[in-house]
């Protein structure tokens, strides 16, 4: 049958509309093109890496530290293979990521997954609804995120403009934690004495610890701008332990979006980023070449009883002199500015800052805050102790052990994942259902600790029907002193409708809370001998970790996990697993 190749009247009239629709209406036909498939080889595989004055081998993504960046756009599919080559089981996961129908890509190991053991792969599969931003993946065994970890740069979609200035060019600050020591001794000792690890040697930006450390001037990280720009800097905190201060000398700093959630802009001079957390700052240059250079720096903020390390990362932003074309070499002869960080217990400075971080709440980002809720839960959050086994020696208080808990469950990881044992229906033996949804054993939580401070020990989960709406109030305790514990939910952002100092009063304290713009997060620090309100939807099935991301804090127990059951349409279910979920 033989096919003409002149065309139709009609096939004419109708190349001639769409050349007119394309012409039209550009950014509609263009963004349902660019919904694509974007793949990355992760080869998970040791480097020696020197800092301050010391090389040591350590696990890195493709040889890189930090490791290598994955950007996508809002509504593209991300295929991951992760190939591991090295002694140690691993596991990644992309914090923040919803992970909407699948709870199989997440990556948190004996949650969601077994690890990948050496030798093996598995591939991690997902696709990025209703986000844009900054997020961030890092390991999620043990302490291996130590050097495991990079930037997620979400862009909106094709056609989709920023609501804030366009800036002329972006750029990830990745705060981070160095120890000298291999990190996976460090916490192996710490869990096999009962006491508390050894803190690091120093904090890094961009894996760089800067000129205060020692032998460190070489290693610093140097932001290179131009006059009367403006820049998103785009800030994750990496640390393992440590929220930190952050500040740039003589420059102002624009909010305008946190852990991947556009937010009411607002102006300061210092922010304050918790383990977990991500934030996007405006920063705009002088319209002048200043003739100076400017510290960027960051140190900790503790509200805990702790040893902690006292140190300071530093950065240096240079301005490129317009008198000499591309000149951007570091002048020893200008004046050098530091900026003025709070006090390392400023909780006032850190109350104030999170008083301010509001939803855009606007008809293109709505903040949907359930007005109404199905479910309310009241969790205990902080340390407690654990009993010395016979014939050892321990080196927590007066003998004990330290752990760490919620509502005074102390999680046990299981040997299989949870995921794995709810899909295929062997539960038995592997968890129970019966999370307690508040204390068993009330008490003055910020007053006077209870005189037994051990907690039980137990791998138990909360079971919630799908599209449950929850409140959830986490209220830290006295117990072994007050500190603030960054919480992070897996699988769901939430709204944070109020917090507060004291014991939570829940016949007062609600009528205060924020219904109408409260800031939507998946990372929030429990203020230090205070509570703080989430509420959120379980449109998502799965086995969902919810864990506090202080590493030592996990490591002692301070974790559970959700358990959202399938819905009854068809999208609303859990997919199968994909073939190559490693075993256990």
């Amino acid at each position: 049958m033989a096919v003409s190749l002149v065309p139709s009247p009609l096939l004419m009239t109708t190349l001639i509309f769409a050349c007119i629709t394309l012409f039209l209406f550009p950014s509609i036909t263009e963004s349902q093109q660019t919904v694509i498939t974007r793949h990355y080889q992760f080869d998970v595989q040791m480097a020696n890496v020197t800092r301050l004055c010391n090389t040591k081998n350590i696990v890195t993504v493709n040889g890189q530290f930090p490791g290598p960046k994955i950007e996508a756009r809002e509504g593209d599919r991300v295929v991951i293979r992760v190939v591991n080559h090295v002694a140690h089981n691993i596991t990644l996961h992309w914090h923040g990521v919803r992970q909407l129908r699948s709870a199989w890509a997440d990556g948190p190991a004996y949650i969601t997954q077994c690890p990948i053991q050496t030798g093996q792969s598995y591939v991690y599969n997902f696709t990025i609804v209703g986000q844009r931003g900054t997020l961030w993946w890092h390991a999620h065994i043990s302490w291996l995120r130590a050097t495991l970890y990079g930037p997620i740069v979400i862009l909106p979609k094709l056609g989709v403009p920023y609501p804030f200035t366009k800036p002329y060019k972006e750029v990830p600050l990745i705060f981070g934690e160095w120890w000298k020591a291999d990190t996976e001794l460090v916490i192996k000792q710490a869990l096999q004495t009962g006491g508390g690890p050894n803190v690091s040697d120093a904090y890094t930006i961009n894996g760089l610890p800067g000129p205060l450390y020692n032998c460190s001037a070489q290693d610093t990280f140097e932001l290179k701008v131009k006059t009367g720009k403006t820049y998103l800097l785009r800030l994750i905190n990496a640390a393992l332990n440590d929220e930190l201060f952050f500040s740039i000398a003589n420059h102002s700093l624009t909010i305008v979006e946190v852990d991947a959630v556009y937010i009411k802009p607002f102006k300061t001079n210092t922010l304050i980023i918790a383990p977990g957390q991500t934030t996007n700052v405006l920063l705009t240059t002088h319209s002048n070449y200043p003739n100076a250079n400017f510290f960027m720096e960051a140190r900790p903020y503790v509200s805990g009883q702790a040893t902690f390390d006292n140190s300071t990362v530093t950065g240096i932003l240079e301005y490129e002199n317009p008198k000499i074309l591309s000149s951007y070499s570091f002048n020893k002869n200008f004046p050098l500015f530091r900026p003025i960080l709070p006090a390392i217990n400023d909780t006032s400075f850190v109350t104030n800052f999170a008083k301010k971080l509001r939803s855009l709440a606007n008809a293109q980002f709505p903040a949907n805050v359930p007005q109404t809720v199905d479910q309310k839960f009241f969790f205990t959050v902080g340390l407690g102790l654990n009993p010395c086994a016979k014939n050892q020696t321990c080196q927590g208080p007066n003998g004990t052990r330290f752990a760490a808990s919620i509502n005074n469950v102390s999680f046990v990881m299981p040997s299989t994942a949870l995921l794995q044992s709810h899909f295929s229906g062997k539960s038995r033996g592997v968890y129970a259902s019966n999370f307690p949804i508040m204390p068993l054993m009330p008490f003055n939580y910020t007053g006077t600790p209870p005189n037994n401070t051990f907690v039980t020990n137990d791998t138990k989960v909360l079971v919630l029907p799908f599209n449950t709406s929850v409140e959830l109030v986490m209220q830290d305790t006295s117990i072994l002193g007050v500190e603030s514990h960054p919480l992070h939910l897996h699988g769901f952002n939430f709204f944070v409708v109020g917090q507060g100092f004291g014991n939570y009063n829940p016949a007062k304290d609600p009528a205060r809370f924020n219904l109408v713009d409260p800031v939507e997060r998946n990372t929030i620090g429990v203020p230090a001998g205070g509570w703080v309100a989430i509420r959120f939807l379980a449109d998502n099935p799965g086995v969902w970790f919810m864990h506090c991301h202080l590493e030592v804090h996990t490591s002692w127990g301070l974790r559970m996990a959700w358990l959202v059951l399938d819905g009854s349409l068809p999208n609303q279910k859990l997919p199968p697993p994909p073939s190559d979920l490693p075993k256990c």
